[in-house]
């Protein structure tokens, strides 16, 4: 199905309901939930995606997978898509925590191949088959750290806000103690307990996100490098491929050769 509104399939009787649609660039889905369980995947452009567990950056071949019931909001940065909304039942994915994964070529064509699945598609037939194989493909699928958290205690919440909007790797977690009035030890305890990472692991993921948005526009490594506060592109260069597993350069190059 191509560019169909989910209120008009939602009650078919299928588990899995496969929809493309292409969005204008910066196209903005204002907060909203689905029934079923959601894997939205970018063929193209760039996705931010926004919850109140935090927020994530989807790039070009990775996907988020959205939990049933799930508030969220999507900014599209000239997006294609390939959503799958699923039912609870067959949810490959456990837990309620939003999720950004890697799409494996295998997968990647599994999902181009959905985009032509009617809304009744025989679940015994060659689609049924189709839909299976996701549906194991999704449970496999590797996790992507590009996602940084929001932690629920409203003043570190407010900085973490701030971060996210001007992010520099050269902000420190003492800076943010001294704000706060807490100790070292203090905000360190409470910022890995709201959050589940330690200060530097969630501003280097939070940095990543900036870095991989404004890469995938088309912006020079340099520039990135030094916005964001790193001592040189090759430090930076370093980081993101330790963590990436590519060099910050292929994805401009990516989006340069996609003009």
């Amino acid at each position: 199905m191509r560019n169909v509104p989910l209120c008009q399939v939602d009650a078919t009787p299928r588990p899995v309901l496969a929809i493309a649609t292409d969005y204008p660039p910066d196209t903005l889905l204002p907060r909203h939930v689905h029934r079923r369980a959601q894997f939205l995947y970018g063929m193209s452009g760039l996705m931010e995606v926004l919850t109140d567990d935090g927020a994530w950056v989807v790039p070009p071949y990775s996907g988020v997978w959205i939990p049933s019931g799930k508030p969220h909001q999507v900014l599209m940065r000239g997006v294609s898509t390939r959503s799958l909304y699923i039912e609870a039942v067959a949810a490959p994915r456990l837990g309620q925590a939003c999720e950004a994964l890697l799409v494996t070529p295998l997968l990647h064509q599994l999902l181009l191949a959905s985009a032509e699945l009617p809304a009744l598609y025989d679940p015994q037939g060659r689609d049924g088959q189709l839909v299976g194989l996701i549906l194991h493909e999704l449970r496999s699928a590797e996790r992507l750290p590009l996602f940084a958290p929001m932690p629920g205690e409203p003043r570190l919440a407010l900085l973490c806000q701030a971060f996210l909007a001007a992010p520099s790797i050269s902000t420190t977690a003492e800076a943010w103690a001294m704000h706060l009035n807490w100790s070292p030890r203090t905000f360190s305890r409470r910022f890995r307990e709201q959050t589940g990472l330690s200060f530097g692991q969630w501003r280097q993921q939070a940095c990543l996100m900036a870095a991989v948005t404004r890469l995938a526009a088309g912006e020079a490594v340099t520039r990135v490098a030094l916005d964001l506060g790193y001592d040189s592109p090759s430090a930076f260069s370093s980081m993101y491929r330790r963590v990436m597993g590519e060099a910050p350069s292929a994805v401009r190059h990516r989006a340069l050769a996609a003009r």
